[in-house]
């Protein structure tokens, strides 16, 4: 990433695992928590936190150590670390209310690709994060840097696929590690306690300056990949997640600002939107809840992905590729369908883009393995 680099390297220094096996900092007499005795290994932490501003306990005289950490808190967190920085415009989430402590934060963190939305285009303010996104928010926060796969958790197979190299380069560094029997335990929830602590030696390292940044993609001249996509039941998504695993690049999802219903998308209802869609052709002119990712400038080549729909890309894609440059990029159309081919989709929206270099495109089933998308990547001979 090009914003917060220097905040984002720091970060990544000193962010200790999930399980937070820590040495205490020096006691406190009085943490000013009920809840919060002073020899409690994440005390100081509390306090700090608290004290500079970072992060509030949740009355005036209570922490709540084990509540758990929602996505809305983890991005004013990090928002916050990042000085607060100022934003433009709301936040393009139907849930995310104008006013609310984490709205800047959310616009913030969406646009620099940190936190992104849910496919319905919901941030989930209020849902409690989750050990393999918090491991796929700091990897982005890094840059998505490639990452050795090393021996296979024991749970290995339950690690969303946007995740798995999130989670192997947080092993690698360090930055979030197995629980007691060689497990990730994607789904475990992080503590406010050990946000604490996470933050606190955040800061303090900050403060000291003792890391320098890593080159990221942009300095070192590597290749930087995008995996753009819309995907109205899911399987586009799992092919698109694949190909970011293989590729180690990032992903945006191309989202309606009006959602896709699983009415709307009832092809054989004569009454539903995209039947309506089909038919007035007038009527496709779809508006996106955001048209061109962070970044896009920086991205050399662009994967686009979507659902075949009447023999052609569906038609939210066409907002996408209209409103953005592709002038430099190389760009690869994929598709998924049970039965029709990639056709003239890539072709069409080729010439709907006028600029780049388009390449021939593939074709997945649904449930296309990541043995098959990667073995496709690599035949592309990308670097």
């Amino acid at each position: 990433m090009k914003t917060c680099k220097r905040i984002g390297a720091l970060l990544l220094a000193l962010i200790l695992t999930c399980s937070l096996s820590v040495t205490a900092f020096a006691s406190l007499e009085d943490t000013g928590f009920s809840d919060v005795d002073a020899d409690d290994w994440f005390a100081e932490s509390a306090v700090y936190v608290r004290d500079n501003g970072v992060m509030n306990g949740t009355s005036d005289t209570t922490f709540n150590p084990n509540g758990t950490t929602n996505r809305g808190q983890i991005a004013a967190i990090l928002y916050r670390a990042a000085g607060s920085p100022a934003v433009s415009g709301a936040a393009d989430f139907p849930d995310v209310t104008a006013g609310a402590y984490y709205a800047d934060a959310a616009s913030w963190a969406a646009a620099n690709g940190i936190v992104t939305g849910y496919s319905d285009g919901t941030f989930g303010p209020g849902d409690p994060i989750t050990r393999q996104q918090l491991a796929a928010i700091l990897w982005r926060y890094a840059g998505s840097p490639a990452a050795e796969s090393g021996a296979d958790y024991a749970d290995e197979s339950t690690i969303a696929s946007y995740a798995v190299t999130a989670v192997d380069w947080a092993r690698d560094t360090g930055v979030i590690t197995g629980r007691d029997g060689n497990v990730f335990d994607p789904n475990g929830r992080a503590t406010r306690a050990q946000a604490a602590v996470i933050l606190h030696r955040y800061l303090e390292l900050l403060g000291s300056g003792a890391e320098e940044t890593p080159e990221t993609p942009e300095d070192s001249g590597e290749t930087r990949v995008l995996v753009a996509y819309y995907s109205a039941t899911g399987n586009t998504e799992e092919v698109a997640d694949a190909i970011a695993e293989a590729t180690g690049g990032d992903v945006f999802e191309i989202t309606p600002a009006d959602p896709y219903t699983s009415g709307d998308l009832d092809w054989t209802d004569e009454n539903s939107r995209v039947v309506y869609e089909y038919e007035n052709p007038e009527a496709r002119d779809v508006e996106l809840a955001q048209s061109t990712p962070a970044d896009w400038a920086d991205y050399d080549v662009v994967f686009i992905g979507y659902p075949i729909w009447w023999g052609i890309a569906a038609w939210p894609v066409d907002g996408f590729v209209e409103a953005n440059d592709f002038t430099g990029k190389t760009v690869i159309p994929f598709c998924t369908s049970s039965s029709s081919g990639l056709g003239e989709s890539g072709d069409l929206l080729a010439e709907l883009a006028a600029s780049g270099d388009w390449q021939e495109g593939q074709r997945f089933r649904s449930g296309a393995s990541q043995a098959d998308v990667t073995a496709w990547v690599e035949s592309l001979n990308l670097a």
